[in-house]
């Protein structure tokens, strides 16, 4: 035999059980991908911070004070989120508040259209808004934030407008009076237990719930991240991109017009000017909650206590007897703080 033997190399031994299994990150950097984890934190400090500030902060009628401000803010909030998680803005939301009342108003005072029909009215205004607003966008291309903000000036100079020509003021008043005003303030505007929270405090919470299970179980959810994370790779993969987000913005005007017939059911009048501003309130709120700014990251439930924080400010500093024009540098130094830290958490769990 020729002693050269060519040597095989001895075959690798299978993968023991442990090599097997894909790591597994810990619970730690599990908890550390929730956007809404730098919000939850704010909410947990600035609570505490309150709570000692002023009793009266903690008290059930001080918690069904905060949650009125923070639901009116939330339900919209948690849209916004949903459209910026897409990739797109809305700044026409805060405005809708104002339309969407001062129609229900109109309707029914001057007209005499059923109370009902006039919020069904509304919520139809408010859709085939939002529908303008996402066709214009996805066939233009233009800016979400330059479409919106034209539909802002254009809405805030017909409800100037219209209201001063039907009503020569820019506040509709009788609603109260109105047939069908009990039930439909029941429904929008009224309360419940013995402390008085407001109805609007259901809608929120149903609404933030309803959007969480569509972002994550579902696959219009998947749609949304898609979307917002890079558009010509979500078509490439046959997602409605066009359809999903003319849909978020159709969803952002119906919240604001919700929230618009909220106050005019709850105060029986509605002003021109009701709702103008808070379209950057709603932005915060999805900001401090953990979405990004340039999409496809974030939480509508991140939003729900981004609008947590804002109510807790605005009521906190009011019962601690500060100057209430403390609170928007409040606001802005949360905002601050709160995009620093989710931007070092997002960079830790990477």
């Amino acid at each position: 035999m020729n002693g050269n033997v060519a040597l095989r190399p001895k075959p690798a031994a299978p993968p023991g059980p442990a090599e097997q299994r894909p790591h597994r990150p810990g619970p730690m950097i599990r908890l550390m991908r929730h956007p809404e984890l730098g919000a939850l934190a704010a909410v947990i400090v600035i609570g505490a911070f309150f709570s000692v500030s002023t009793v009266r902060f903690a008290s059930p009628g001080g918690v069904a004070n905060w949650t009125d401000v923070a639901s009116t803010i939330g339900i919209v909030s948690v849209a916004v989120a949903l459209l910026m998680i897409a990739g797109e803005f809305d700044l026409s939301a805060g405005v809708m508040v104002g339309s969407a009342g001062l129609l229900v108003g109109i309707l029914s005072t001057r007209l005499g259209v059923n109370l009902w029909v006039a919020v069904a009215a509304a919520l139809g205004f408010a859709a085939a808004i939002g529908w303008l607003n996402g066709f214009v966008v996805v066939r233009t291309g233009l800016p979400s934030f330059i479409v919106t903000l034209a539909t802002f000036f254009t809405l805030q100079g017909v409800n100037l407008g219209v209201t001063k020509l039907i009503t020569d003021n820019v506040r509709v008043d009788g609603l109260r009076t109105v047939a069908g005003y009990e039930q439909v303030h029941a429904v929008f505007g009224g309360t419940f237990s013995t402390w008085d929270f407001r109805v609007s405090v259901l809608w929120w919470i149903v609404i933030t719930v309803v959007a969480a299970l569509l972002l994550k179980r579902t696959r219009a959810g998947n749609w949304i991240f898609a979307v917002g994370g890079d558009p010509a790779a979500a078509r490439m993969m046959a997602v409605p991109v066009n359809r999903v987000k003319i849909g978020l913005f159709m969803a952002t005007s119906m919240t604001a017009a919700l929230v618009g017939i909220m106050v005019a059911a709850r105060l029986g009048s509605v002003t021109a000017t009701q709702g103008v501003g808070n379209e950057f309130m709603y932005i915060v709120c999805a900001v401090v909650g953990g979405t990004l700014l340039s999409g496809g990251y974030g939480s509508p439930v991140g939003a729900s206590l981004g609008a947590v924080i804002v109510g807790m400010a605005f009521i906190g500093i009011q019962f601690s007897g500060w100057n209430t024009d403390w609170r928007f540098l409040f606001l802005g130094v949360i905002l601050l703080l709160a995009v620093l830290v989710n931007n070092l958490v997002r960079r830790a769990v990477r």
